[in-house]
């Protein structure tokens, strides 16, 4: 049972707004701020989270009050004023991801999604299987889960089902992923993103060998290697190209709309069609029939109910399509989930025309080079990338390396690539260029306003001669 009241400072963040739901729905009092509610910004949203019976204030700590729990997000420095008022108060403070493993820690069943790339798609899926195969989960995604949009529910990113099944993706990026303890971790794959391969190493090491079983992508390098960290007993593999995996992937085939391909588990062989594209979504339907097979789901029931997952927001989501153009929303933002979404579109015909917002100065400083190589392999020699500005929302980081560095590492590499800064002018140049049968592919991560951009792209090509 949840303590109440609870105040969420930050409540808008992809990882707050779902938490902040599915506390709400246990039945304890909610109220939360956002800088992006003071701004003005995603109306919508906060008009979401109003309707779930959740009182919002501004972000100057006049919310808190006495008996509260105060829960922040990473954005939410410690000079915020709620923080500040919090302290006056003597009020419990959790970050958080500190709040969320004390929820997934304390359910009788639980399933830990963690890596670099996937983890989103892989929790939507566990999430929908359990759901089809009438299990009642809690789940708690980064994204929203379009199986479970309704018109009540436009930002499905919680599902609201039995606290004692509990599903949720869990962030390596600030160390915390450290804190849970679940019955089920699955491993995804290790890149560069926010920490160095070293530190990732070994918090990926203590994730997995502190719960009862670990899924494991075999297909990665560094994940194959852990492996041999934890338990054979608790290892269970899974992959395309890894003889000896206990759910082995077989005779994939590409579509432009999906892929299909075969199982082998258990002795037993399945067919499999998602309706979402791609290798890499491909693997994560592998990782979520693994984990669900781990906690008592038949194989053929998860492989059946996966024919009707529908994907998460802003994961190649197609926005639509005018004057032949069609015009898609993705979250790629680092190497990995960058070299993921060029291979799925690059095979199929269709020049691309891209706008890429780096999500922010210490990300470029660190992976750059890798972004680079990523955009340089991934691309047609036709293909044009454009470049605003990293996101920056304010403090102290140093902004020496910019879009524009990255526009010419790119360029170096025999590819175009440009660096505008102010995003309309990209809108522009996009809906000036494109034709007939090019596809328009907005990329980037940290900014709820890109999914407002491409649907303007869409409108200006629809109002095209």
């Amino acid at each position: 049972m949840i303590e109440s009241p609870v105040f969420f400072s930050g409540i808008g963040g992809s990882g707050m707004l779902p938490l902040a739901s599915i506390v709400r729905a246990g039945g304890a009092r909610v109220a939360g701020s956002d800088r992006s509610l003071d701004a003005g910004r995603t109306p919508e949203k906060f008009d979401y989270l109003r309707s779930l019976g959740i009182q919002l204030v501004p972000q100057d700590g006049s919310g808190l009050q006495e008996g509260m729990t105060l829960v922040t997000s990473a954005a939410v420095e410690d000079n915020v004023p709620d923080v500040v008022r919090a302290r006056e108060l003597g009020l419990p403070h959790l970050t958080r991801p500190e709040f969320l493993a004390r929820l997934l820690n304390s359910a009788q069943r639980s399933v830990a999604v963690g890596g670099t790339s996937g983890k989103s798609t892989v929790t939507g899926m566990i999430g929908w299987i359990l759901h089809a195969c009438h299990r009642q989960p809690t789940v708690m995604n980064g994204a929203v889960m379009k199986n479970f949009v309704t018109p009540s529910a436009p930002f499905a990113s919680a599902l609201v089902g039995d606290p004692e099944l509990f599903v949720s993706e869990v962030d390596e990026s600030d160390g915390s992923i450290a804190l849970y303890k679940p019955e089920i971790a699955v491993l995804t794959n290790i890149s560069l993103d926010h920490k160095e391969l070293v530190e990732l190493r070994e918090l990926f090491a203590h994730f997995l060998n502190r719960s009862r079983k670990a899924v494991l992508n075999l297909d990665d390098p560094e994940t194959r290697a852990l492996s041999g960290t934890v338990p054979r007993d608790k290892v269970i593999g899974y992959g395309f190209d890894s003889p000896g995996a206990d759910f082995m992937g077989k005779d994939l085939q590409l579509e432009p709309n999906g892929v299909t391909f075969a199982i082998e588990a258990e002795g037993e062989r399945y067919d499999a069609r998602l309706a979402v594209p791609g290798r890499h979504n491909a693997s994560n339907a592998l990782a979520a029939i693994a984990a669900t097979r781990a906690i008592g789901i038949r194989l053929e029931d998860a492989v059946n109910s996966l024919t009707r997952f529908e994907g998460l927001r802003r994961r190649l989501e197609t926005v639509g399509e005018a004057a032949g153009v069609t015009v898609i929303d993705d979250f790629a933002h680092n190497p990995d989930k960058i070299d993921a979404t060029l291979a799925t579109l690059r095979a199929q015909p269709g020049r691309l025309l891209m706008m890429f917002q780096p999500h922010g100065y210490g990300p470029l400083r660190k992976m750059g080079e890798q972004l680079a190589e990523s955009f340089a392999n991934g691309m047609a020699p036709d293909d044009r990338l454009y470049l605003p500005d990293p996101v920056y929302q304010g403090g102290t980081v140093e902004r020496t390396r910019g879009s524009d560095w990255l526009a010419g590492e790119i360029t170096a590499r025999d590819r175009q690539a440009e660096h505008i800064p102010e995003r309309a002018k990209i809108g522009e140049a996009l809906a000036s260029e494109a034709r007939s049968g090019d596809r328009i592919l907005i990329m980037g991560a940290r900014d709820d306003t890109l999914i407002d951009f491409a649907r303007g792209l869409l409108e200006k090509l629809g109002k095209r001669n």
